[in-house]
């Protein structure tokens, strides 16, 4: 059942990450930075964090369905989103399992997640060409913004899913 509670979700965050910038104020819009929301992510992240097991691997393949829908309706390369969400969500899913996580765990294990996902997108797209973006560009206007921006998200929602989804994985568990 819980899978179901996953997938709507996901799905709810698939479409606000599209007016996600809609709710920032106009000063950051029409600054040189660029935010790009990982809600998706952050949303897997937390489902590899406390609800996959050492055999369980909900979050690696959430990460690649729902990567690879971000690739058809928000980009034209296919396949990015898919990839950087699946390395992200499985090096999380092994950090994991050797760190007691908390709420500064989590925040600590999110920017690595969040560095590792944007670097290879904008590594892939550097590399074929749809970005003549700089390291130094990138990091500045990119990266630390998009950093900045999902870590709220992390912290906003950690006090939400980390309780819940421990529920549910135990609920999983005994069925």
């Amino acid at each position: 059942m819980s899978r179901i509670y996953f997938s709507v979700i996901l799905l709810i965050l698939l479409a606000l990450e599209g007016v996600a910038l809609d709710f920032l104020p106009v000063a950051i819009i029409e600054s040189d930075s660029v935010i790009i929301s990982h809600w998706v992510f952050i949303f897997i992240f937390y489902i590899a964090l406390y609800y996959d097991t050492e055999n369980t691997y909900n979050g690696v393949i959430l990460a690649i369905i729902f990567g690879l829908l971000i690739d058809i309706v928000y980009t034209d390369v296919l396949g990015v989103y898919m990839f950087a969400y699946f390395v992200a969500i499985y090096i999380i899913f092994i950090m994991g399992r050797s760190l007691q996580i908390n709420l500064l765990g989590a925040i600590i294990l999110g920017i690595v997640g969040i560095v590792i996902v944007d670097f290879i997108i904008y590594f892939i797209y550097y590399f074929i060409g749809v970005t003549y973006m700089t390291i130094n560009h990138y990091a500045y206007y990119r990266l630390l913004p998009t950093v900045l921006a999902n870590v709220i998200f992390v912290i906003i929602l950690y006090p939400l899913l980390s309780k819940r989804l421990k529920r549910w994985q135990e609920r999983a568990l005994k069925l």
